[in-house]
């Protein structure tokens, strides 16, 4: 057999073999899609580490400045929180990434609703769809404040 017929054989043995991965990736990257966010939290809550305590994630100082808090590095996973549209001495708390194409939401305060810069999905200050395209609300965390701090817990 020559070096050259060799060589292509290699080559095309290689690319066989590194199919499968590929697929699999692609596969679990559309698996993660198209699971529901109740499915999503159920299966990292297998994963994370059970944890019923509060966290502190900023003050209302910051809140009250910039109109929302966002903690993308909290130990509950990424947080949003902004004060209740209905009632301006409750907090509501979501994690801001979209259900539809896993973009950071932002708060409208002008139109009191969560609005994905990618798609345009919207979500109400409790998490639920009111504009499409996406399908599945926001997933919620349990807020409550001690002093000037801003505690929150998955719910």
């Amino acid at each position: 057999m020559k070096r050259r017929k060799f060589v292509s054989w290699i080559s095309v043995g290689a690319l066989a073999s590194s199919l499968p991965v590929v697929l699999a990736a692609c596969n679990r990257q559309a698996d993660s899609e198209t699971t529901s966010p109740a499915a999503s939290s159920e299966e990292a809550a297998d994963t994370a580490p059970p944890s019923q305590e509060f966290e502190s994630v900023g003050t209302l100082e910051q809140l009250d400045q910039a109109g929302q808090l966002l903690n993308e590095q909290a130990a509950v996973g990424p947080v949003l929180i902004v004060r209740n549209p209905d009632a301006a001495t409750e907090l509501a708390a979501v994690n801001p990434i979209c259900t539809h194409a896993g973009c950071t939401v932002e708060w409208q305060s002008d139109q009191a609703l969560f609005v994905c810069p990618c798609h345009n999905s919207q979500f109400q200050a409790d998490g639920t769809v009111v504009g499409g395209p996406a399908t599945q609300p926001l997933a919620l965390y349990e807020v409550k404040q001690e002093a000037d701090d801003i505690l929150v817990r998955k719910a």
